[in-house]
């Protein structure tokens, strides 16, 4: 007669399909009341007085809390499937703050997608045909944020919307999509009629203006030594006027003592961003 096995060894018994089931949906239902208390705060938000009468968009904000969740991110669960979920809840906490929409010029079909992941199934979303088009949308009122390709140095005249982006009552305020192994052509920047926040890691685009002739190697060694080291570089000469576009490390602002001195006619910072992660 066989003896009976021992509990101390044997394997433990897998749970049931119906088991399992019953835990998953436990969870929904925790997460769900998570959702709801979080969008009752966001609420409170909205009406408190402490916020004042500015607008909900907050990018450097959302790149913290995406930051803090990648950070401490573990299991099965892929990265970007855990940052496209906040993605929604951010969208949907700026709309319930107010409303919102946008303006967006794209170059690519796939470009579309990016901006409704970035921004959520709920948010108005305009296609412009144009990067001015977008841009005067949104100094119009009609738009809340543009949305416009990233600038390319042999882009035609009129594709180059940095060259006229009025700064600082318009400025860069993001780079989508914030999470991104290999999307590098379907990048795009955030315009908006509000300062950007400081996070810690951030990028800025600094227009330069200058009648003189200038070669790229010189104004590279004007702005390192300033410290501006620039990341990039871009020049596009008009009719014997020259004006560069330059990425560089930080936030950059208005008054930074860096920029006086500069052998530039005008030195004119357009904004940052919080550099976005690079994933898998």
């Amino acid at each position: 007669m066989n003896a009976p096995p021992d509990p101390m060894t044997s394997p433990a018994a897998e749970p049931s399909l119906p088991a399992l089931r019953a835990e998953i949906d436990r969870l929904d239902d925790a997460l769900h009341d998570l959702l709801m208390q979080r969008a009752g705060v966001v609420a409170r938000l909205a009406q408190s007085r402490a916020k004042g009468s500015g607008t909900p968009l907050r990018p450097g904000r959302e790149a913290l809390i995406l930051r803090r969740l990648l950070a401490r991110h573990a299991g099965p669960l892929p990265a970007a499937a855990l940052v496209r979920l906040w993605r929604e809840i951010f969208a949907s906490s700026t709309l319930m703050q107010g409303n919102f929409s946008v303006a967006a010029c794209i170059r690519q079909p796939e470009q579309e997608r990016v901006v409704r992941e970035h921004f959520g199934a709920g948010t108005p979303v305009k296609l412009h045909p144009s990067g001015a088009a977008a841009l005067a949308a949104v100094s119009s009122g009609k738009a809340s944020l543009a949305l416009l390709p990233l600038p390319q140095e042999a882009e035609p005249a009129e594709a180059a919307w940095w060259t006229r982006l009025e700064s600082p009552r318009l400025q860069v305020v993001a780079r989508l999509p914030f999470l991104s192994a290999a999307e590098h052509g379907l990048e795009m920047l955030a315009v908006a009629p509000v300062p950007p926040d400081e996070t810690g890691h951030d990028r800025s685009l600094l227009r330069l203006e200058t009648s003189r002739s200038l070669s790229r190697a010189s104004v590279s060694q004007a702005l390192t030594a300033a410290g501006l080291v620039p990341l990039a570089l871009q020049l596009r000469t008009d009719a014997g006027f020259t004006r560069l576009l330059v990425e560089v490390d930080g936030a950059l602002q208005v008054d930074d003592p860096r920029l006086v001195g500069l052998p530039f006619d005008r030195a004119q910072p357009l904004g940052f961003y919080a550099v976005p992660e690079r994933g898998e």
